[in-house]
């Protein structure tokens, strides 16, 4: 996750999501993931301070700032790359399962949090954003 100025991100040139202020989510699934992981995750993403409070501290969380949250998913973040030079996408979920689960994580954090947009699943996307810190986590259970 990155906490970001803006993002957006197109398919084939249109815009098909974009927040301001708020935090852009590469979400990349593994084979072990369910609905139980995606619970506890978008709970610890929802609660995650990475935005600065009165004080200048990350105190904040994303929802304390009312700030937006961009979800896209992202497979490569499943990749193996200890061994040789081609990453192995072994662990992955396929992408069947993956995209239900996917689209559980978006069902679940459109209810709680007010301000969503999504990339599209599957498809060749361009992200763009402003990294604001820069900060970024990798973000695991």
């Amino acid at each position: 996750m990155q906490r970001v100025s803006s993002a957006s991100v197109t398919v084939a040139g249109v815009c098909v999501g974009e927040i301001g202020y708020g935090l852009l989510v590469l979400l990349g699934l593994d084979k072990s993931d369910d609905e139980a992981v995606a619970d506890r995750m978008l709970e610890k993403l929802l609660g995650y301070r990475v935005f600065v409070d009165a004080e200048g501290r990350m105190n904040s969380s994303v929802a304390d700032v009312a700030g937006g949250v961009l979800l896209v998913s992202q497979f490569t973040l499943s990749a193996d790359t200890g061994k040789g030079l081609r990453p192995s996408f072994s662990s992955a979920m396929p992408p069947e399962q993956a995209q239900t689960l996917y689209d559980y994580f978006l069902a679940q954090l459109r209810e709680r949090h007010p301000d969503v947009a999504a990339g599209e699943f599957g498809a060749d996307m361009q992200v763009s954003l402003v990294n604001d810190g820069p900060v970024t986590f990798l973000l695991e259970l």
